[in-house]
């Protein structure tokens, strides 16, 4: 308390820095954590057998509740929403069909990714900035102690060295707010890869049921016209 106000704007800075970026490591712990257990829950559900139709319509059900379908299964209602459009054109061919489904299914990915990467950047600026902001403060703090000096008849180590210590706080406070938030964003960042590719995955595999199903529709409609 007794730091120059400079150093104290330094550590009132990275005490914020420090305390958003905490909240926002749980706020995305959380948030993976939940998005893992949906798709496992979703996945299982999926290749259970069930019904397509009969699972986009329980999608709908929940939507109409009010909750908001994210994750693998927003993914999956995209492609089908789509590919259910198209199928009843009767002028689209089965080709046409399955890259609409999967543009769509790609799209839907690229804002589920987006919604994993939120606060990361954050973290990032905060772990890559942090150190630097405190050593600012710490250089700051000593040029002042030996500015004091000059109004001192004897320089010792006992006239610098609390002005020193004071200043090397906030060397300490860049330290903190910089190892959680460069800790968590590497952790975070491999997850948004990790679920990235099991969305490619999803992606590839439903494309190949809906391939299926569209070449099966289109042999039925030219058998009618026949």
């Amino acid at each position: 308390m007794d730091a120059g106000i400079t150093v104290k704007l330094v550590m009132a800075l990275l005490m914020a820095a420090s305390v958003t970026s905490w909240y926002m490591i749980f706020q995305r712990f959380f948030y993976f954590r939940s998005a893992g257990e949906e798709m496992l829950d979703f996945e299982e559900h999926f290749w259970s057998g069930v019904d397509l139709a009969q699972l986009y319509r329980e999608g709908n059900e929940r939507a109409a509740d009010g909750e908001v379908i994210i994750g693998v299964e927003g993914v999956f209602r995209a492609g089908f929403k789509e590919f259910s459009r198209l199928a009843q054109q009767s002028d689209m061919d089965a080709e046409a069909m399955l890259e609409g489904a999967r543009r769509a299914m790609r799209v839907a990915m690229m804002r589920e990714e987006e919604r994993l990467e939120k606060h990361l950047p954050f973290l990032a600026t905060v772990g890559s900035t942090s150190p630097y902001v405190g050593l600012f403060g710490t250089v700051w703090g000593i040029m002042n102690s030996f500015r004091g000096l000059a109004n001192t008849s004897q320089a010792t180590l006992a006239t610098v060295a609390p002005g020193i210590s004071e200043a090397l706080v906030a060397t300490a406070m860049g330290l903190f707010a910089a190892i959680p938030a460069v800790m968590a964003y590497n952790r975070f960042a491999a997850k948004v890869d990790v679920y990235g590719k099991r969305y490619d995955t999803f992606v590839d595999e439903f494309s190949s049921i809906l391939g299926r199903q569209a070449y099966a529709l289109k042999s039925r409609q030219r058998e009618a016209k026949q």
